[in-house]
């Protein structure tokens, strides 16, 4: 798969523009990977629409998936 330089560059952008909108996540992010990020943890996530229905989902860390967070959110 062929990666286009000029796509990383936006998408560099657009993640500027939501770590300045949403430091708070940014923050919890870089915490959780600090603190108990590890093969075999449990990552839960939860969205809420605004008519109120909710998508829960949850994903065990495998080794692959810890060395990408890291990567992201070192």
């Amino acid at each position: 798969m062929a990666i286009n330089p000029m796509n990383l560059m936006k998408l560099k952008g657009r993640l500027d523009i939501f770590n300045r909108q949403h430091p708070k996540f940014s923050a919890y992010c870089k915490a959780v990977n600090r603190q108990i990020l590890e093969p075999g943890m449990i990552l839960e996530i939860k969205a809420k629409g605004t008519d109120g229905k909710t998508i829960e989902t949850n994903l065990k860390m495998t080794e692959d998936d810890v060395e990408t967070l890291k990567m992201i959110f070192g």
